[in-house]
């Protein structure tokens, strides 16, 4: 990718030992349902990301500089969706073969069962946590098997996998079979329970584990993430969200993710710096950790 046109506006390091995270823009868009547009996300996104302010007031620095990142350019996406996903699975795992991070940038949520298949073969006793309005735990929807309503079917398709799903507000009746007999690795923490929420008991399965961690941006609240497909009322929070991943860095091991389903609106720019913001959050947690308070925190005497 040019000079400057990457994720965060910054150049690709040309010494990729330094780099410690990819980003894959992967703008599929085969199976939407109701509104169009997440072709565009991934773009969005990174053009976005240019305005993200690099300092972080809780890592009291500039996450990026600790771990590095580069942006590969968006790849020419193949028909039908079994050959995209076969394509995304093989970016995915030539980065993790190189002990990188791979962040692949959606695209409708069918890219996931793609993007995790080499994290499935690499580890074994692999965790999901899933951000979303919508369970997608349907065996297909409108005659796709790989549609984006059966995202989390396919990557539970692998009987060694354990999802922990937040936010859920919308399940059909077809879904509640498979939810019913799979709630020994499915934990749903449905979005109308959200005061009854603790932090201990959402990570608890994901703790001393490997995780890839997979964000439809419509697990947040219609009025903060408008700019989706299938928005939700009663969704998720900026603080919510972000409390959850950081809860989860400190217990597991965060190795790859996705953030899946911006379609961007004009004039809605809100809704692709959240995004690119989210992004950069999810590699400082993952790649640093969660930061000391301490150090984090400066003393009175360190502002005057």
């Amino acid at each position: 990718m040019p000079a400057g046109e990457g994720f965060l506006g910054l150049e690709n390091t040309p010494d990729h030992a330094t780099v410690r995270a990819v980003i894959i823009p992967y703008g599929l868009e085969a199976t939407v349902s109701y509104e169009g547009g997440t072709a565009a996300g991934p773009a969005a996104m990174i053009g976005a990301s240019h305005e993200v302010e690099l300092f972080d007031e809780e890592f009291w620095c500039e996450p990026i500089h600790e771990f590095g990142v580069v942006t590969l350019a968006a790849p020419a996406i193949p028909q039908p969706v079994e050959k995209a996903l076969e394509q995304l699975a093989g970016l995915t795992g030539r980065v993790l073969a190189e002990e990188r991070f791979p962040f692949v940038f959606g695209g409708e949520h069918s890219v996931t069962p793609g993007a995790i298949r080499p994290f499935l073969e690499r580890f074994p006793d692999l965790a999901v946590l899933h951000f979303d309005a919508h369970a997608d735990l349907r065996d297909g929807y409108e005659g796709e098997h790989f549609s984006h309503a059966s995202a989390i079917r396919r990557v539970m398709d692998d009987p060694r996998v354990e999802v922990v799903s937040v936010g859920i507000r919308n399940i059909s009746a077809g879904e509640i079979p498979f939810y019913e007999e799979n709630r020994e690795r499915l934990h749903i923490h449905w979005a109308k329970d959200k005061a009854l929420w603790t932090l201990d008991r959402i990570v608890a399965p994901l703790r001393g584990r490997p995780v890839y961690l997979s964000f439809d941006l419509d697990a947040f609240d219609a009025s903060l993430m408008p700019a989706t497909g299938t928005p939700e009322p009663g969704g998720l929070f900026w603080d919510d969200a972000i409390a959850i991943i950081r809860k989860a860095a400190a217990v597991a091991d965060i190795v790859g993710a996705d953030i899946t389903e911006l379609a961007p609106r004009p004039g809605l720019h809100a809704c692709d710096f959240l995004a690119a913001k989210l992004a950069y959050k999810i590699l400082a947690y993952a790649l640093l950790g969660v930061p000391d308070k301490a150090r984090s925190r400066p003393s009175n005497s360190s502002l005057h």
